[in-house]
């Protein structure tokens, strides 16, 4: 019993970051109807400039900031220099793009960085409280769903209840009649990418401390985990991706504690063909009307 709620409060932890992640993919996907595939090579670079940032300073925190900051930056520049003149006539043209992507963050920072792994130092303590002999969250934890709730409210808050939010969700769904009404559809498109690859680089800060460290492969598996996340849920769905990365934490700390660790990424498959089998378009996407 206690290797059972040790694995599933490990499994959630793991699971709020795949949820974060998940986030991000879902918003470019409403926003662009894109699945940006160098999501995860975009967040470890801004890992790596906070890498860089604390190393010079002796601040995470500072680092940290600098992060979020260079993910929204980022993202704006990937959407206005570089997917905004892809051919979006055929699905594959921006996978192919976003691979490319990929491809130069990760032999760029190669370059700067070198291939070794390095050390990323966790804010606070990984060591887990003694609840009645049960080791259960550890500080660290607590930090990872702190973080993550914050950035799910805050996100909610924004398309639910401001006029950007409104706008985006308009541009989103209806860009034609959007630019009729006077809405900037691009800025909105930009605005998406900002956000969906700031929310990837927290992410990454979140993750990466708990891994080997950083490197240029680091965010690798995780894009893995947190799209079948984002598919389970359902990529329409911003409260499915949060669901489907929790899911996810789950399965890979279940199945890891009492399996092996070497059978997770089998795991991690079998889900996302399960879902893809019985509900293509995740679980939490709107049922489709039926017509006679």
């Amino acid at each position: 019993m206690d290797r059972f709620v040790f694995l599933t409060l490990d499994g959630l932890s793991r699971g709020a970051v795949y949820a974060a992640f998940a986030l991000a993919l879902v918003l470019i996907w409403r926003a662009a109807r894109v699945v940006n595939f160098a999501q995860g090579a975009m967040a470890v670079a801004a890992a790596y400039v906070a890498y860089s940032v604390a190393s010079a300073t002796g601040s995470y925190w500072l680092g940290f900031v600098v992060a979020l900051a260079t993910g929204l930056l980022l993202g704006a520049i990937v959407d206005r220099a570089v997917m905004r003149y892809v051919d979006h006539t055929s699905p594959l043209n921006p996978v192919i793009v976003a691979l490319g992507l990929v491809l130069l963050i990760q032999a760029v920072l190669g370059m700067i960085y070198g291939s070794e792994f390095r050390p990323a130092e966790a804010p606070f303590s990984r060591g887990a409280f003694t609840v009645g002999g049960l080791a259960v969250l550890s500080p660290y934890d607590l930090f990872v769903f702190g973080a993550v709730a914050v950035v799910v409210c805050a996100l909610a808050w924004i398309f639910a209840r401001t006029a950007v939010g409104l706008r985006m969700r308009a541009a989103a769904f209806a860009p034609e009649v959007s630019r009729l009404l006077g809405v900037n559809v691009g800025g909105m498109l930009t605005l998406g990418w900002a956000l969906a690859s700031g929310v990837g680089a927290l992410a990454a800060m979140l993750v990466i401390p708990t891994e080997l460290g950083l490197h240029p492969h680091a965010m690798d598996l995780v894009f893995v985990s947190a799209f079948t996340a984002a598919v389970v849920g359902g990529l329409d769905s911003p409260p499915g991706a949060v669901v489907g990365g929790l899911v996810v934490g789950l399965l890979l700390s279940y199945v890891s504690g009492y399996a092996g660790s070497d059978l997770t990424p089998l795991a991690v498959l079998v889900l996302l063909l399960a879902v893809l089998l019985v509900r293509p378009g995740g679980l939490f996407a709107p049922v489709a009307a039926r017509r006679v």
